[in-house]
């Protein structure tokens, strides 16, 4: 199941990036990729580690890597 197809997370992402390059009034982006998965990172392993109740394994296996990656996130984004 591709759940960019059924929910709106697509589609905030194409509005936000429409407001983002209209906002620019010819100016140079930043590199958009960096900026997008900074963006959304931080605030997606904080809501599902809250989901999780905190347990880093769980937390983990819902999004679908490894303990130790996530370890390493939280550890940049200053969540731990």
């Amino acid at each position: 199941m591709n759940s960019c197809n059924n929910n709106g997370i697509a589609d905030a992402v194409a509005r936000t990036l429409e407001q983002y390059f209209n906002d620019l009034d010819g100016e140079n982006p930043v590199p958009v990729y960096d900026m997008v998965m900074k963006c959304v990172e931080k605030p997606m392993l904080q809501f599902v580690l809250e989901r999780a109740g905190g347990n880093q394994s769980t937390a983990a296996k819902l999004l679908g890597i490894n303990r130790n990656t996530l370890r390493r996130k939280l550890t940049e984004y200053d969540l731990l």
